[in-house]
């Protein structure tokens, strides 16, 4: 039987959209991947055969494309996109852990090679999952001497859209003061409590200098429970 011709329910790509991929079998994430099958053939099929040709998933993961166009129903292009698929999987096995932040300290580490030894304020988001591991590190703002801005709205929409449950903001000094102005704890209170509303954990704002750095404190009257103690 055709994949199409299957109920929508059974398919394995549209069983792959709403339950998941690990409710998948190896053939049907490998029909997945071929896209369709040949002549009297379903993809699903066609999935069994590579798999079988190639021994087991491990001896299919170290196939080059070549060995895989022995199989009847597999041309270049699917021979391609399998070994493709394959090797980005090692090529992220092989990256290094991302850094994680668990508290002040690894947020300073972080932040600190993007704003040390500039000469205007820079405001740097890091973003963090829910273990902490880092999601994207980027400078969101740059002014003058001694002042930037801290946009709001804009580091909420960037927590959100790179998928993360957690982040924290610091900013320098290029004057080399370690000490909050009254905009700086202004905005931390802000940021602070757009990120309670939006259900997000705020871990810190720091100000960083080029020897060292210090947690801008909430001023006094706001609580906000989401925010991480120091370490």
């Amino acid at each position: 039987m055709r994949v199409k011709d299957l109920p929508r329910g059974q398919r394995p790509r549209e069983r792959l959209m709403t339950s998941g991929a690990a409710a998948l079998a190896d053939r049907e994430l490998l029909a997945v991947l071929l896209g369709s099958g040949f002549r009297g053939t379903s993809a699903m099929d066609l999935a069994a055969q590579v798999i079988d040709h190639c021994g087991d998933l491990d001896g299919l993961a170290r196939s080059e494309p070549h060995r895989l166009l022995a199989v009847p129903g597999v041309g270049p292009a699917k021979a391609a996109r399998v070994a493709a698929a394959f090797h980005l999987v090692r090529r992220s096995q092989a990256e290094p852990e991302r850094p994680r932040v668990t508290g002040s300290a690894d947020l300073a580490a972080v932040a600190a090679p993007l704003l040390r030894g500039h000469s205007r304020e820079r405001l740097v988001l890091v973003v963090c999952d829910p273990r902490g591991a880092v999601l994207r590190r980027t400078v969101l703002t740059e002014g003058g001497a001694d002042h930037t801005t801290v946009p709001v709205r804009e580091i909420i929409a960037s927590v959100l859209t790179s998928g993360g449950t957690a982040f924290g903001v610091a900013h320098n000094h290029p004057s080399g003061s370690l000490d909050p102005s009254d905009d700086d704890l202004t905005a931390t209170a802000r940021v602070a409590e757009a990120a309670q509303t939006v259900g997000l954990r705020f871990l810190d704002h720091l100000i960083i200098t080029d020897t060292a750095w210090r947690r801008i404190p909430l001023m006094s009257g706001t609580t906000i429970a989401s925010r991480e103690q120091p370490p």
